[in-house]
């Protein structure tokens, strides 16, 4: 792991927050606009269609699902995985994730921002030289072997800035729920205020989901 290069965690954080985040998540208005075209549609629950959102209780249904079916089950252990494979310095195993989410349904309307995202904040950190996962990784999506998801691209980050996973998660889930919840605010002309506290409540049951997601990461950590 490298160490943090000015010394703190705080700096880390902030690193991850304004230099790597905004590239990963991008503009979430894309992400949207990809959910919403049918017939894609027919493959997710209607509850996971951003245009259906009219009000602060289809805004809460649709935030409830979206931490339900993709940000729980797939891109928080997406995260943790390629941290703890990037902490062991097991590219081949980096690689058979980031197919492993190429074969996922459900990330399939999202695979071209997320894509564009992962590879376009991986490629920043090509002067990395003495990151090798990295530059393995940067290899295989080159040979086309591997696609550059910017969930495990966000994991990689994590460990490079030496942020503990605990907090990369917790940072991930609520930069994300916010930046959907502020989307709709916008985009539907709800209240931007109610919109965050909603935001905010549906946030209220991730620590455990989190926690969840971390302990096996921890095993394998302690083991390696």
């Amino acid at each position: 792991m490298s160490s943090n290069p000015k010394g703190t965690l705080d700096v880390a954080t902030e690193t991850v927050s304004q230099r790597a985040f905004q590239n990963l998540l991008g503009d979430l208005t894309g992400l949207l606009e990809q959910v919403g075209r049918p017939p894609e549609l027919v493959a997710l629950a209607p509850a996971l269609n951003p245009k259906l959102i009219r009000d602060t209780d289809t805004l809460q249904k649709f935030l409830e699902a979206y931490v339900e079916r993709l940000l729980v089950p797939v891109e928080l252990p997406a995260i943790a995985r390629a941290w703890t494979h990037a902490s062991r310095g097991e590219t081949r195993e980096l690689i058979a994730l980031d197919g492993e989410l190429t074969r996922e349904p459900l990330l399939t309307f999202f695979a071209a921002a997320s894509k564009e995202m992962g590879q376009l904040q991986l490629s920043a950190l090509r002067p990395m030289r003495d990151q090798r996962v990295v530059q393995r990784y940067l290899t295989a999506i080159e040979a086309g072997q591997a696609q550059g998801w910017h969930t495990l691209v966000y994991g990689l980050n994590l460990l490079i800035y030496s942020v503990p996973l605990r907090q990369g998660l917790v940072h991930y889930a609520e930069q994300t729920i916010f930046s959907l919840a502020d989307i709709a605010s916008r985009r539907v002309g709800l209240p931007a205020k109610e919109c965050r506290d909603i935001a905010a409540r549906v946030l209220t049951e991730l620590p455990a989901a989190i926690e969840k997601t971390i302990a096996p990461q921890e095993v394998r950590f302690v083991c390696s």
